[in-house]
């Protein structure tokens, strides 16, 4: 499924708070207690977005005029990679990351990291990207991850 990525604005941090609270619910709740998914869901509120896009790239994915999925760059590391459960497993993820790389080639990065939820592990595995080691915060398991950009 080919949607339009392009540059997030403030106009979208709605939209972006939407996405990102349906997928720890529904799909990051899978692998993380409710506690640790309301913590994390309450960096993500439409406030809490307006200032993460005074702070990092971020991309959206749009399909038919909704935005179904999003993607930040801070530095040389991927922040806020989100897609809306039921548009997962098309491609939307790969797009934002086909953006997000692309953003940092421009910037002359040359290694991208991520620090992945395990719900995500496999997908950026499949992008490339290998575990370089983990971090606990409480019970909240990260997976740190790394992958060599092509110039």
């Amino acid at each position: 499924m080919a949607c339009k990525i392009r540059p997030a604005v403030e106009a979208d941090a709605e939209a972006i708070s939407g996405v990102i609270l349906a997928t720890l619910r529904e799909s990051n709740a899978k692998d993380y207690s409710a506690g640790i998914i309301d913590r994390v869901a309450r960096s993500f509120s439409p406030i809490g977005v307006r200032k993460l896009l005074s702070s990092r790239t971020v991309f959206v994915a749009v399909d038919d005029g909704i935005v179904v999925g999003t993607a930040g760059l801070e530095g040389s590391v991927v922040r806020t990679m989100f897609v809306s459960p039921s548009m997962q497993r098309r491609g939307v993820g790969a797009q934002l990351m086909e953006a997000i790389e692309q953003a940092a080639i421009a910037r002359g990065i040359v290694t991208l990291s991520v620090p992945s939820l395990m719900t995500a592990q496999g997908f950026y595995e499949r992008l490339g990207f290998h575990a370089v080691g983990e971090h606990f915060h409480g019970e909240e398991r990260t997976i740190l991850m790394e992958r060599l950009l092509r110039s």
